[in-house]
């Protein structure tokens, strides 16, 4: 499709999707079904759904809770949107990419429940900003490739766990739902897609270290994941620091439940405060 072409189709009015915003439009009702079964909208709930597209959740949602916030970033999908909605209840449209949205801004002091088909383009940047407004969220139910949501559900040890897991299971209950195959969708992408559900932890339940030196130490630490923990975080931590945190230096990343990546953080943190070593300098 070129660039210059009109967002809907000449023969038929319908709106043509864009491969730039990742867009896989689910048509599937028994699917869709599934899905708002899952999410299972109770009153006093403030929904906000990212990328509405056509609607496909959208108005289910919307018939059973009568008034739902969406985030879509392609204006030429918000009047047929907002059209298609007006029967059902209200909708709040919020023109604009996810990743600017201040979402506990967007819970107006209480908290919201996040619904959406991903874009699966820039899914992981979509959860780590979730993550930051986690304390504003009750939960969140996601389509994404089911690659993905194997990533964020896995145990230490397994090929596919990772930077992803770990971050998100510090924060988060990871639930895997159900799958989700590609003729669902209109285009039916090349892949298969699942939903999860994700709730975060209560404060209770929340690690209380730096959560920028917990994200540097995994970050590195996955960043070489074949190598051992104490060449991967050399520019973090010394060995003596990864052996008090009760963890033997020679083991790999990968191997490390979340709690441990948290554990190091703090011994490194206690470093800095008695100024053995300064991490921020590197």
């Amino acid at each position: 499709m070129k660039p210059n072409h009109s967002p809907r189709s000449a023969d038929t009015g319908e709106h043509v999707h864009k491969k730039r915003f990742g867009q896989h439009f689910l048509h599937d009702p028994g699917l869709i079904r599934r899905i708002v079964q899952a999410v299972a909208p109770k009153p006093g709930d403030r929904l906000v759904e990212i990328g509405p597209g056509e609607g496909a959740i959208t108005l289910p949602l919307l018939e059973q809770h009568g008034e739902i916030t969406v985030i879509e970033l392609d204006r030429d999908l918000i009047p047929r949107i907002e059209a298609a909605a007006a029967p059902h209840g209200r909708i709040e449209v919020v023109n604009a990419d996810v990743l600017t949205v201040d979402f506990t801004a967007l819970a107006k002091g209480g908290k919201i429940r996040l619904v959406g088909n991903l874009p699966y383009n820039i899914s992981s940047p979509i959860l780590f900003h979730c993550l930051e407004h986690a304390g504003s969220i009750i939960d969140m139910h996601f389509m994404l490739q089911k690659e993905v949501v194997d990533r964020m559900a896995a145990d230490p040890g397994s090929k596919v766990y990772g930077r992803l897991s770990v971050m998100l299971q510090l924060y988060c209950r990871v639930e895997p739902l159900f799958k989700v195959p590609p003729g669902a969708f209109n285009p039916p992408p090349k892949v298969d897609s699942a939903v999860v559900r994700l709730t975060p932890l209560p404060p209770e339940r929340r690690h209380d270290a730096d959560p920028r030196l917990v994200e540097r130490v995994v970050r590195e630490a996955f960043g070489q994941r074949r190598k051992t923990l104490s060449n991967a975080l050399h520019h973090v931590a010394t060995a003596e620091q990864i052996q008090a945190a009760g963890i033997d230096p020679r083991t790999r990343a990968e191997q490390l439940a979340p709690s441990q990546f948290v554990a190091i953080a703090r011994i490194v943190a206690a470093g800095q405060a008695a100024g053995t070593i300064d991490t921020a300098a590197q």
